[in-house]
């Protein structure tokens, strides 16, 4: 080896660099040699040794609850919901290119990433406690791929009730990201930009600004005006109906008979002329109670209330508009201070 010199790589073994006398090529010699008396070795940085277990929801109030469930040995923090989101200023879905969505995370976000960011250079264990559903899922990947966790130190966790058992239990069993539940997320997200990037701007010159088309909302207007049409074409027609009320002799009891059949036929009852005919030929005939059927009738309990069916009894009862009623559930989700008990998640 001709041209030697004497060196330290990057991690601060000697070396000798050089050619080859015969066709020149760069050689590297790694050892140490006399060349090498007095040279400096280049200082190594510390390497930082992770430790700690950090956990990442996505609200502050669910964040101080399983704070105190979980105790001292996790740092619990919040990324305020989503943080990252397709570009407002552009359609951002690649639509030659299987519809491939691109992301950013916006500005109002760029804090709380760049310190979730570091809490997670320096966790040990990453946990993401995000909500067990679509939204959720994709919360979990798009925290995963922003802050550059490796999947040797992620852990997915999922309860659907916060309480102490149900979460110890999620924290004992982690899991992977469910990227089917991703995918079914980003779907729909690229199914909303596409269809409110291009129906928005035609409300905004057509009926009025700020007002906005997404992929459910669009064909549930469709379907009103439908069937507000069908309604405009509809041809009223006149009906009646005869009811009868029955005393039976040495009884109290009253009983309501609906007018069902004339001479073993429907009748027609299109007119008042029609029942006052009836009526004059009915009103004086004898009646009697032909069939008594009895029986047992068997009513299931209600079922547990979903999403609609939430709201929608809220609506009957209480009065609530949609978005009331699922900001109070999502609070009792998430957990309230309770007198004696602190916060407490149902």
């Amino acid at each position: 080896m001709q041209g030697t010199t004497p060196g330290f790589n990057k991690r601060g073994t000697p070396i000798t660099s050089g050619t080859c006398g015969v066709c020149g090529t760069k050689m590297v010699r790694i050892g140490k040699t006399d060349a090498h008396e007095g040279l400096q070795a280049p200082i190594q940085e510390k390497k930082e040794v992770r430790s700690g277990k950090l956990v990442i929801v996505e609200s502050p109030a669910k964040a101080k609850t399983i704070g105190n469930y979980l105790g001292k040995e996790y740092k619990v923090k919040a990324s305020v919901g989503h943080v990252r989101d397709l570009l407002r200023s552009q359609l951002s879905v690649d639509v030659e290119n299987d519809f491939a969505p691109k992301y950013r995370v916006p500005n109002e976000k760029r804090p709380i990433v760049k310190e979730l960011k570091k809490d997670v250079e320096k966790a040990e264990e990453v946990f993401i406690a995000t909500d067990p559903d679509r939204e959720g899922e994709a919360i979990a990947w798009h925290l995963k791929e922003t802050t550059e966790i490796e999947d040797s130190r992620l852990r997915r966790v999922v309860f659907h009730e916060i309480t102490k058992p149900a979460i110890q239990e999620s924290f004992a069993n982690p899991k992977e990201i469910d990227m089917d539940l991703v995918n079914a997320q980003q779907a729909r997200r690229i199914l909303d930009r596409l269809v409110g990037y291009n129906l928005t701007p035609l409300l905004w010159q057509k009926v009025r600004g700020r007002l906005s088309a997404g992929r459910v909302q669009s064909v549930a207007t469709r379907l009103i005006v439908e069937r507000e049409r069908e309604i405009d074409a509809f041809v009223p027609e006149e009906y009646w109906s005869v009811e009868a009320e029955f005393n039976p002799d040495k009884s109290k009891d009253t009983y309501i008979a609906q007018l069902s059949q004339v001479d073993g036929k429907e009748p027609t009852l299109s007119s008042k002329e029609t029942v006052d005919r009836i009526l004059k030929d009915i009103e004086k005939a004898d009646y009697s109670i032909g069939k008594i059927k009895k029986g047992e009738r068997r009513r299931n309990p209600s079922a547990p209330f979903i999403t609609s069916t939430l709201q929608q009894q809220a609506a009957r009862q209480l009065h609530f508009r949609a978005r009331r009623t699922m900001m109070i559930a999502q609070q009792l989700y998430e957990g309230i201070a309770l007198d004696g008990e602190g916060q407490t998640g149902l």
